[in-house]
């Protein structure tokens, strides 16, 4: 019966909290990208301040990520979720004090930028532990038998503020420049940690035996487990290599400014394209979840990622620009559900954190280093031949995948959910 519960997780106040917390973030983190990024191609009009973004805040992200999973496992993860809130919000402080015109007028450009670079970095240090923490504290708010339709909710929440935070970023940008967004960015930072203090502390689970004590062995008993398991590391590796080479998003000012003509605003509707195709698809995932033929459906959608990538690589007008990108977002969405759902009900819970990590660091690995590939990609290739580069290379990724993980294909999740 829980299966056709679309509902279920959502019963569960604790949970509601969580994933409240995750659209408000969600929201915040996009409207303050869109403010920077429009800002510094603005400032510099070259696509590599863009990608600079990306590695910014992915270096510190993947170097903090491991330990961010040992900690989820070992520590009282409210605490620690509280405690990286305060950390970001202290970063978006300093975003805002460099955005005031007096500030700015007392700095060179390139002192400016390297300021803006590293308070993005700090960022990325606070992501390293909030993200496999938050991750691993929501199988704790739901029973097991909800993990999949938790992931579905949860994944709609983060899609509702990717959709709400680019398009409320460019009209606020638009109205009220950068300092104006980065206010609001705190704001909303403050209602995330005001949810998350709702929710009661949650003790680290105990030890299983044999689990080992110290750091380092701790974080290899994480990655053997994620190595060994191979459709957690083929479905995490094929989200990575995808998204790496064939993601767009991080050079949306410059299709906004120099291809389409649309201004910030058009880039808030550009940005929001995917995150509406995703949102529309995950709710329909609620009612069918994707997870019946897994790997399948995962490899499918991961082909239409490339496909809409290349379509949109080759459109010159805004509406088949937009259609495209939402087609990105659906297929986006359904290898999300997929995945998470597998990270949920996959791994033990004395390995949950570390297994997150491990996933945070090839999401940050596509995300914020595929944002620094392509600017760099756009600068040396040219911006429309860099992204029909990705999008060839993300079809060659699926095929390459689906060779080598064709007995995959037997797997059936649909018990779980």
């Amino acid at each position: 019966m829980a299966r056709t519960d679309a509902l279920a997780a959502l019963r569960f106040p604790e949970f509601r909290r969580l994933i409240g917390g995750v659209f408000l973030l969600t929201c915040a983190l996009l409207i303050q990208q869109i403010a920077l990024a429009y800002e510094l191609y603005r400032v510099t009009g070259d696509p590599l301040s863009l990608g600079l973004i990306g590695l910014a805040e992915a270096v510190p992200f993947i170097g903090l990520a491991l330990f961010g999973g040992y900690l989820a496992d070992r520590r009282e993860k409210r605490a620690l979720i509280r405690a990286s809130l305060a950390v970001m919000l202290l970063a978006s402080t300093v975003l805002a004090v460099l955005a005031r015109p007096d500030v700015r007028a007392h700095l060179s450009v390139t002192l400016w930028l390297a300021l803006i670079y590293l308070a993005i970095a700090i960022l990325g240090f606070a992501r390293g532990v909030l993200s496999p923490t938050a991750s691993s504290l929501r199988a704790f708010l739901v029973p097991r038998e909800h993990y999949g339709n938790a992931a579905t909710w949860s994944s709609t929440c983060w899609q509702a503020g990717a959709i709400l935070g680019p398009v409320a970023g460019g009209f606020i940008y638009a109205g009220l420049g950068l300092g104006g967004s980065l206010l609001v960015v705190i704001a909303l930072i403050v209602g995330v940690e005001r949810l998350v203090a709702g929710i009661a502390p949650r003790p680290a689970p105990p030890a299983e035996a044999g689990d080992p004590s110290g750091l380092w062995a701790a974080l290899r008993e994480g990655l053997h487990y994620v190595r060994n398991t191979r459709i957690i590391l083929y479905a995490i590796s094929l989200d990575m290599f995808s998204v790496l080479f064939g993601g767009v998003v991080a050079i949306l000012p410059v299709f906004a400014e120099d291809i389409l003509g649309v201004g910030p605003e058009g880039l808030g509707w550009l940005r929001s394209a995917p995150a509406v195709g995703a949102m529309l698809t995950i709710l329909v995932c609620a009612w069918v979840p994707p997870t019946g033929q897994a790997w399948r459906n995962l490899l499918l959608a991961v082909l239409g990622f490339g496909v809409a990538t290349l379509m949109f690589a080759l459109s010159t007008h805004f509406w088949l620009s937009i259609a495209a990108l939402f087609l990105i977002g659906a297929c986006d969405s359904i290898s999300v559900v997929i995945r998470q759902t597998i990270l949920q009900v996959v791994p033990p819970d004395h390995l949950r954190g570390r297994v997150q990590s491990v996933n945070s660091i090839f999401i940050s690995s596509s995300n914020e280093l595929g944002a620094f590939e392509s600017g760099l990609a756009a600068r040396l290739l040219g911006t429309v031949p860099s992204v029909v580069f990705g999008a060839a290379m993300t079809l060659v990724v699926v095929g390459g995948v689906w060779r080598r993980s064709r007995d995959l294909f037997a797997v059936r999740m649909v018990h779980y959910e």
